[in-house]
């Protein structure tokens, strides 16, 4: 079992700011392939937003090249999501993930980031 903590409740900025997510898992942590960050809006699922795998290798949705950087330490389970330049689409719920070596997915409560125009 993972278990996910997520800072920050529900944050807020402006179009152009800057936010960052962080993420901690405790647990079976040595069990965690990759973490990462989806979002979701009312009405549609969660997406991918970007992720970080064990090797280090990372992943963006095509939204948040170039605006947002995940970064993290898969070994100690910390994940951050910097994110740049927001626009007022990126409005959503921010869910952070942890994906294990024997496939299991495990998820954070969710960060309300509303991003003013």
């Amino acid at each position: 079992q993972v278990q996910l903590v997520e800072s920050g409740g529900s944050l807020l900025a402006h179009t152009g700011g800057s936010l960052t997510l962080s993420c901690a898992a405790s647990g079976s942590v040595a069990s965690i392939y990759r973490m990462g960050w989806y979002s979701a809006v009312p009405g549609s699922a969660r997406e991918p937003v970007a992720s970080i795998e064990s090797g280090g290798d990372t992943r963006y949705r095509d939204s948040a090249k170039g605006r947002f950087t995940i970064s993290g330490d898969i070994a100690k389970g910390t994940v951050y999501l910097q994110m740049n330049s927001l626009k007022p689409e990126d409005t959503a719920v921010y869910f952070c993930n942890a994906y294990t070596y024997n496939a299991a997915d495990y998820w954070g409560e969710g960060t309300q980031v509303t991003v003013s125009s």
